[in-house]
């Protein structure tokens, strides 16, 4: 017999660690974008080099551990997980502060990766178990908010911390020589979380696991489904999951390079300080995305109220759509100020999707492969999305103009047609995820009650 749920205070007392945690993660992997023009001169790097160490480096190993961490999610103690994934990855973020050259800091940036990999999908997983099922949107997008506040907050405190730094003199430290001020910030960011693993650690129970066809006694160990029926999901499903990855990935592309490059280019094309840029950013993530997650979640309930399933796809493709205009415009404009106002309603639009691209997921999936699915999207998405959103920028900045004030440029190409790009993937995926949605509802596992519906 199924454990009863953890008590709805107890169940937000959940989401609320977590999404600290996941508030924590996007600070550590977005310190970074206030530390362009340091790590530049010290270690004299190009934008493309710059663009590799924030996101193709840190993206390969985030999408690919986790695959086989999303597994594990499936089948083993979830909150142990998160504390390792914690604990790894503030350790590597302080030993960025310690990188010599560019190969160490890809190294250390490859470490955060693994590390932050172990996250999403055993707290996908937990606050599933945790909720009844007419609260899950709700309680995933209040999760899914600790990206944009990750993201405002890395900037906003990362602005504060580049200033405190670059006022310091240069330290000498014993068995390190010198250090320079850029690496003080990856150290004053990565030692924070581990007091969040310890919080986690005493704080968090394992939820009992729900909604499966063979349900087990334990919270923290089932019996894994074959690899072969996950294989036969996908193809089942592969249309939906098509639209999804690849609209999600385009959005990814959009975000990813904005994150890194804003700073950079309100100091190129304005002649702002980076970290006043930064904390003018930080403070636009901080309030328009969480409202943006907030918005998109209420309207994808209210079009499946309304309607047949597919209001996350709708939601996503119609936020998407809005931020087309923007998207082009904000790099382009000459006043500083208009130029920040576009980038808000951008921000906005950008941040809505994400919240119901968890639902979504959800929604479609069998809890006995949640995990192993929710891996695959993180895994696609933020291979395509971190690795080359930044990377895209660039190039296209570096080998297209050869002129780092043509960044703008660059931003509004890659903004516009990404975004254009993912409304139409999204729309055309509406029909299938509702048919991927009506299969997930009669699932059963083959090896236990006979064939899958098809």
């Amino acid at each position: 017999m199924t454990a009863p749920r953890p008590s709805l205070a107890y169940a937000w007392y959940t989401v609320g660690v977590l999404m600290l945690a996941f508030l924590l993660s996007y600070v550590d992997r977005s310190i970074m974008s206030l530390l362009v023009d340091p790590i530049r001169r010290d270690l004299a790097l190009s934008d493309t080099q710059i663009s590799l160490l924030h996101g193709f480096a840190f993206a390969v190993f985030y999408a690919a551990f986790g695959l086989p961490l999303g597994r594990l999610a499936d089948r083993t103690h979830r909150v142990r997980l998160i504390v390792a994934g914690v604990t790894l990855w503030s350790l590597f973020t302080a030993a960025c502060g310690l990188a010599r050259n560019f190969w160490q800091l890809f190294v250390t940036r490859m470490g955060v990766g693994v590390g932050e990999a172990a996250l999403n999908p055993s707290a996908y997983s937990i606050i599933t178990d945790s909720f009844p099922r007419h609260l899950l949107a709700r309680a995933l997008s209040t999760y899914v908010m600790g990206t944009y506040m990750g993201f405002g907050l890395a900037f906003i405190m990362g602005g504060m911390v580049v200033r405190l730094v670059e006022a310091m003199p240069t330290l000498v430290l014993p068995l390190l020589g010198e250090v320079y001020t850029w690496q003080l910030a990856f150290f004053y960011a990565g030692l924070p979380g581990l007091f969040v693993a310890a919080m986690i650690f005493l704080t968090l129970r394992e939820p009992a696991r729900r909604g499966r066809v063979r349900d087990t006694p334990s919270a923290a160990a089932a019996p894994a489904v074959p690899l072969r029926e996950v294989v036969a999901f996908i193809g089942q499903n592969r249309r939906t999951l098509i639209c999804h990855l690849g609209g999600f990935s385009l959005i990814g592309i959009l975000v990813n390079g904005l994150v890194l490059w804003t700073p950079s280019f309100f100091h190129r094309t304005y002649g702002w300080e980076v970290a006043d840029a930064g904390v003018a950013y930080g403070t636009i993530l901080l309030l328009a995305g969480p409202m943006g997650i907030f918005a998109g979640g209420a309207l994808s309930d209210w079009l499946d109220r309304k309607g047949p399933a597919g209001g996350s796809f709708l939601t996503a493709a119609v936020c998407v759509g809005c931020a087309i205009g923007p998207a082009i415009a904000s790099p382009l404009v000459d006043n500083p100020g208009l130029a920040m106002s576009l980038i808000a309603v951008l921000v906005f639009f950008t941040s809505a999707p994400w919240g119901v691209a968890v639902s979504a997921i959800q929604q479609i999936t069998p809890n006995e492969m949640r995990g192993q699915v929710s891996a695959i999207y993180l895994f696609v998405v933020n291979f395509i999305g971190i690795g080359f959103g930044p990377t895209v920028v660039a190039l296209i900045t570096d080998q297209v103009y050869g002129d780092d004030a043509a960044l703008r440029y660059a931003l509004s190409w890659v903004g516009g047609s990404a975004a254009l790009a993912a409304m139409v993937l999204l729309l055309s995926g509406l029909g299938a995820f509702r048919a991927s949605a009506r299969r997930a509802e009669a699932w059963v596992l083959p090896a236990t009650e006979g064939n899958s519906p098809g």
